[in-house]
């Protein structure tokens, strides 16, 4: 749904009451919005697509981390995923086709979720548009039928990224090269990359891999040129992070 802008504020924890109230407050007043970040082929730098990203304006629940920990506690997720997703289908069913591809965040409960699946939905209807991103928040440790759910998404259309590899999930052991299309490099492995030779040989590992399985490899969380160079030099597909731009308002172009 979508990825904490750095680390949430110390707030003390409400209760259940309060908490309730402040999450239908931010629903029902327009206080959660989606921000876009451009991703760009690595080596011209060209626009590839956006990744949508939740944000707050709330004065309660401020930080997108706060959010996300409210839909946890009130067993909400599956509102807040169907609210992200509406909002992101309402913005790029106006985009046109140069905006490629845009990557969205899913709960591992939103996968099976029935309004991914429905014609009747707005995801659904730019769904060749979309890839669904299986987010770091998620487990799939005992879901039971992941691999016949997940080729029901994409012979609708879907594409298939797993986030955050190389980052201590274990996401490639549930789903196979088979059953995904992407693969996002943990933001662990891609900082200060240019001065890490073992982080280099292990990124160069995983590409070559990927390559192997048709599977096209991001590298997130790129803040200066020298990580952006040796994540090219090592055959990398593509790039995302604050030295391509900050995420925003749709739609944010790459600098």
């Amino acid at each position: 749904m979508g990825a904490p802008a750095g680390s949430p504020p110390d707030t003390p924890e409400m209760g259940l009451a309060e908490l309730e109230v402040a999450f239908d407050r931010a629903i029902k007043q327009n206080h959660i919005w989606m921000a876009f970040q451009p991703i760009v082929h690595a080596k011209q730098h060209a626009l590839f697509g956006y990744e949508a990203l939740m944000r707050s304006r709330d004065p309660q629940l401020t930080h997108v981390g706060l959010i996300l920990d409210a839909a946890d506690r009130l067993e909400r997720t599956t509102q807040l995923g169907r609210l992200a997703r509406a909002q992101v289908a309402t913005e790029f069913a106006k985009a046109s086709a140069e905006r490629g591809l845009v990557f969205v965040n899913l709960h591992v409960r939103d996968l099976f979720d029935p309004t991914l699946t429905s014609p009747f939905t707005g995801l659904t209807r730019i769904a060749r548009r979309v890839v669904l991103e299986i987010t770091e928040r998620s487990s799939l440790e005992g879901i039971d039928g992941l691999a016949d759910r997940v080729a029901e998404l994409r012979e609708i259309g879907y594409a298939i990224a797993v986030d955050d590899l190389g980052g201590g999930h274990a996401r490639m052991g549930h789903l196979t090269p088979l059953d995904t299309d992407f693969v996002k490099l943990d933001m662990s492995l891609v900082r200060d990359l240019d001065s890490h030779p073992v982080k280099q040989r292990l990124v160069s590992s995983v590409v070559s891999l990927c390559r192997e399985s048709g599977v096209r490899v991001i590298g997130e969380g790129v803040e200066t040129k020298a990580e952006a160079e040796v994540l090219t030099d090592l055959g990398c597909d593509y790039l995302q992070g604050y030295l391509i731009a900050r995420p925003g308002p749709p739609f944010v172009d790459p600098v």
